[in-house]
Order: structure tokens, then sequence, then C-alpha cells
């Protein structure tokens, strides 16, 4: 990604006059990332309305300089609180947003900084949902790698190989296509397993006629990629299994199909949510549909019948519904969906055909 990030940065000043406040202290590395570029792991932002300032220690001095262009880097030398104050009152700045991320004990340290502090709620967060087209790009290849890697491995997803095996060839499948880690800890859930939606990957043997959800991503540049798929493992003439699987590919399709700029999220996920209970299984999906995708898995905007934010181009979310049915399994299909020129691209291409047990 590249380093210059003026752009984001005054938006955050912008933010400050509608927020009343001279200064805002970003102090989530995600958040620096998104605005700064720099990332590395210690660091934070101050940005004033006519300034912004980032500060780090001598480990991080030559990456900084490297990719830190739309902010005077400082590398701090003694205690971090003095420098902060030594800041505040050179820019004049008597009122002091925070993120409300902090810990306590961060919290703590900034209340000796002098200045009157004002929480600041999820701001950069909401910045965040429009991606541009340097983001989208770089989910689109955090795509491609998980799906590249997932090619390679899914000839393990068979009888007689552990759960933690085909997690353990995933991760690793994941570093060789370039993914410098996981975007999260792989889920491999076979059998009665997959009934549990973030089932820990076990040592139980795939068997014959299992149900396997593997629920993986890969990353990019910092940015990841999130998918789900379920694989019927040939074996055992399972009618009940594949019903579920087909009433879960329907409410997937239907919610894509469905996604228009302007709608409600909530909307989305009742196209989905309408399908699997018409069906009789809406006891049986208890999560939301999907989640905004970027710097985290998880981000704004979620696609959840709690929220009521509205579909803007520049977002990119997955549509995951499920089916889960403690004793015998579940199934959950995971696409990543991109709102761009008032269209909806899916960006993850591999198949949705229920059966793949053992496919190369």
């Amino acid at each position: 990604m590249p380093p210059v990030n003026a752009p984001r940065i005054r938006s955050v000043q912008k933010m400050l006059r509608t927020k009343g406040v001279d200064g805002f202290l970003v102090t989530s590395m995600k958040n620096v990332r998104y605005l700064s570029g720099f990332d590395g792991s210690s660091g934070f932002l101050l940005i004033t309305k006519g300034k912004a300032f980032f500060v780090t220690d001598f480990r991080y001095q030559e990456q900084a300089e490297r990719q830190v262009s739309s902010a005077e880097v400082i590398i701090e030398r003694g205690k971090r609180l003095n420098l902060i104050r030594e800041l505040l009152k050179k820019n004049g700045i008597a009122r002091l947003g925070f993120e409300t991320s902090v810990s306590y004990a961060q919290y703590q340290q900034l209340v000796e900084c002098g200045a009157e502090l004002v929480p600041v709620k999820e701001s950069i967060e909401r910045l965040r949902v429009v991606k541009d087209a340097e983001e989208v790009n770089a989910i689109a290849r955090a795509v491609k790698r998980a799906e590249d890697a997932y090619r390679a491995v899914r000839r393990w997803i068979r009888p007689g190989v552990r759960e933690i095996e085909v997690a353990r060839r995933l991760e690793a499948a994941l570093r060789d296509q370039g993914c410098r880690h996981a975007a999260f800890e792989i889920i491999v859930a076979s059998g009665a397993n997959a009934s549990m939606p973030h089932a820990r990957p076990s040592q139980k043997k795939i068997a014959p006629g299992d149900c396997v959800l593997v629920d993986w991503g890969g990353e990019a540049d910092g940015y990841y990629s999130d998918m789900s798929r379920t694989v019927l493992v040939p074996g055992a003439n399972d009618p009940f299994k594949k019903k579920i699987y087909a009433i879960v590919n329907q409410a997937r399709h239907e919610a894509i199909r469905a996604i228009r700029v302007g709608m409600k999220t909530q909307e989305i996920d009742a196209v989905a949510r309408n399908i699997i209970k018409d069906a009789g299984f809406g006891d049986h999906f208890g999560h939301s549909l999907g989640h905004g995708i970027g710097l985290d898995v998880h981000e704004y905007p979620y696609v959840s019948w709690t929220r009521g934010e509205r579909v803007r181009n520049g977002m990119v979310f997955s549509i995951e519904p499920g089916i889960y049915v403690p004793g015998i399994g579940g199934v959950r299909i995971e696409d990543v969906v991109l709102v761009r020129d008032n269209t909806v691209s899916v960006l993850t291409n591999l198949s949705r055909e229920a059966e793949e047990g053992g496919a190369g």
C-alpha cells in the first residue's frame, strides 16, 4: 500500500471541528496504519487541526521514515507521557479526543497530560467503511491467496484425515501463497463438530458422509479475506445434509442478488434469514449474515438484523448464512462481495457445489 495518506488525515482534521476538539490521539495500530501507512507494531498519531505527528521508538525509525509521509515523524527518546504532554502544549491542545478502545491503564496515563479528554467512538473505523481502489486490490489479492491455498489442500478433506491436519496444511499453504499469516485461527469442523459455528480443529478424523465446515482467510499488504465452504464428504447418502446445504446456498445467492446501494444492511440479512426460517430452520441460524472486511477481519459495516447501516459504494463485506443442527453437523457458505459503481461483484470464485470431498 502507498505511504501517502494525506486525504485520510484531512478527513480526521475535518472531524475534529465537528467533535469540538483541538487534537485527536490515535492509538489503535490498525487505525494508525490506515491513516499513516505505517505497518509496524508500536506508535501513535497525534492529529491537530493543521498538523499530524507520528511517534514511534528507535526500533521503527527507518521503517517510519520510509512509510510515513503524511505526518511528521518523531522518535521518542524518553517517557512517552512527557512527549505527549509536550506536543499538546506546543500545539495548543486543550481538548484532546481519544479512541474509546484504549485500556483503563492508558486512559489513566492520558489524564496526567493536562488536557481535557474527550472520548471519540469509532470515528476512524467509520472512515474505513468505504475502500479505495488500492484497498480493494489488496483484499482481492487476499481472496486469491486464500482460494489458491484451499485448492492446494482440498484433496485432504477426506475420510481418515484429522481436522487439525487439514487446518495445519491450510495454514502452511496460505504462507506458501504469500500471506504473512492466516487472517484468523482456521476453522475445520467435521461431523457433529460442525454444528458449532466457531469450532476449533480437533483430533477427530473426518468420516464418510460428514459435513466438513472450513472457515479461513488470507492476507495481502495487511488486508484480509474471509470465506467458508462446507464439503459433504462422499460415503453416505444423507438427504438431510444435502437439503440444508441447498437451503443455505439459496439464502446466500438470494441475499447477494438483493444488495442495492442505499438499502439497510438489516434488509440484506432479512432476505437470507427469511429463506432459512421459511424452510423450518430459523432457530438454527443465530449469527449475523455478514460483516465488513479490510484491515480487520470483522469491521464495519455489519450485515445484521440489529443494524441499520446503509449500503454504500466502496463497501466490502461477507455474506455467510448457515444452518447448525446439534448432533448432526452444520453448513456455512461464505462469499466476499464488493459494492462499486452501484453494482455488486462477488470476489470469491471457489465452487459452491455440495459434493467436493476428496476432489483435486
